[in-house]
C-alpha cells in the first residue's frame, strides 16, 4: 500500500501544476477572443480586396504586371513558415511542420530549389534538428502580429519576386475555419492566381461586373497587386494566431481536466491508505487486548 505522506505530497503538486494549467487556460481564452475579433473583421476586406484585383485583372485584358506571371530564368522558390515561439499548444506547431515538409519534399521531387524563411522558436528549433537549411529566421514578431511587422516582409518578397530571384512565394501555416476547425495549408501568394470568395454566387455564375478605369488599368494594379500581397500575407499571420491560441486552450483545458482526474485518484488511494492503516492499529489494539486478558 502506497505510503500516505508520498501521497499527499503528489496530490499537492498536482494541485499547483492544475491552478497553473488552469490560468493558462484562462489566459489563452482571453487572447483568443482578441485575436478572433482582428481575424473575423480582416477576412472579408482581405477576400474582397482579392477579389476585385482579379475582377480588374480579367477585365483589363491585356495588362501584363509582373506579379501575375512567373519568372522564367529561375527556378528557385521561398517559403514562409508560421509556427510559434512558445509551446503546449498541442499540435499546433507539428501539423504545420509536416504540411511544410510534405510541400518542400515535393518542390524537391520537381527539382526546384526552396529558401524557408521560419517564423517562430518552435519552428526554427524543428528545422535545426532535421539539419535543414534555413534561409531567414523571423523571430523578432510580437506575440500580436501588427501590419507594420508584415508590411517589411512582404515588400521583401515582392521584390525578390520581381528582380527574378524567385519563381513563387508560398505561405505554410494553420488555417483558421472556425473554433472546433483549424487546417494546416500551403497557400500561393505569388505569382497571383485569383481565388473565388466564399458565397460568391454572382462569380460562379459567370457574371462579371463592368468596370470603368481611372486611372488607367495598369496604374491601378501597380498599386492594388502589391496591397493585395501584404494584407493576403497579413491575413495568414492573424489567423496562425488565432489558431495557436486555440490550440493552446484545448491543450490547457485536457491537461486541467487530466489533473483534476489524477487529484481523484490520489485522493482514493490515501483514502484506502488511510483505511488500511486505521484498520492495522485496531487490530493491534485488539491483538493486545486479548494478550492480557
Amino acid at each position: 500500500m502506497a505510503n500516505r505522506r508520498v501521497l499527499v505530497k503528489r496530490r499537492k503538486a498536482v494541485r499547483n501544476i492544475r491552478k497553473i494549467t488552469r490560468t493558462m487556460q484562462l489566459i489563452a481564452t482571453a487572447r483568443f477572443q482578441a485575436a478572433l475579433t482582428r481575424a473575423t473583421a480582416s477576412k472579408p476586406y482581405t477576400e474582397k480586396l482579392a477579389q476585385l484585383v482579379g475582377d480588374l485583372s480579367e477585365v483589363a485584358g491585356d495588362v501584363d504586371h509582373p506579379l501575375l506571371s512567373t519568372p522564367e530564368d529561375t527556378s528557385k522558390s521561398a517559403m514562409i513558415v508560421i509556427t510559434s515561439d512558445r509551446g503546449l499548444c498541442g499540435g499546433y506547431n507539428g501539423n504545420v511542420l509536416r504540411s511544410t515538409l510534405a510541400h518542400l519534399d515535393q518542390q524537391n521531387e520537381a527539382g526546384v530549389e526552396t529558401a524557408v524563411h521560419m517564423v517562430g522558436k518552435k519552428g526554427n528549433s524543428y528545422f535545426r534538428f532535421l539539419d535543414r537549411p534555413i534561409a531567414e529566421p523571423i523571430l523578432h514578431l510580437s506575440d500580436t502580429p501588427r501590419f507594420e511587422e508584415i508590411e517589411p516582409i512582404a515588400n521583401a518578397m515582392i521584390e525578390r519576386f520581381t528582380k527574378g530571384e524567385i519563381a513563387s512565394l508560398h505561405v505554410g501555416y494553420m488555417k483558421f475555419h472556425s473554433v472546433g476547425r483549424q487546417r494546416p495549408e500551403v497557400v500561393q501568394l505569388l505569382p497571383m492566381v485569383r481565388e473565388e470568395a466564399e458565397g460568391d454566387e454572382s462569380h460562379s455564375a459567370g457574371a462579371r461586373p463592368d468596370y470603368e478605369f481611372s486611372p488607367p488599368p495598369a496604374e491601378l494594379l501597380d498599386e492594388l497587386l502589391p496591397a493585395t500581397v501584404r494584407i493576403r500575407l497579413f491575413q495568414c499571420f492573424i489567423e496562425a494566431n488565432v489558431s495557436e491560441h486555440i490550440g493552446r486552450m484545448v491543450a490547457m483545458k485536457a491537461a486541467t481536466d487530466a489533473a483534476g482526474d489524477m487529484i481523484s485518484t490520489l485522493t482514493r488511494q490515501y483514502n484506502r491508505a488511510r483505511q488500511t492503516q486505521i484498520t492495522m492499529e485496531l487490530l493491534d489494539i485488539v491483538g493486545g487486548a486479548n494478550a492480557l486478558a
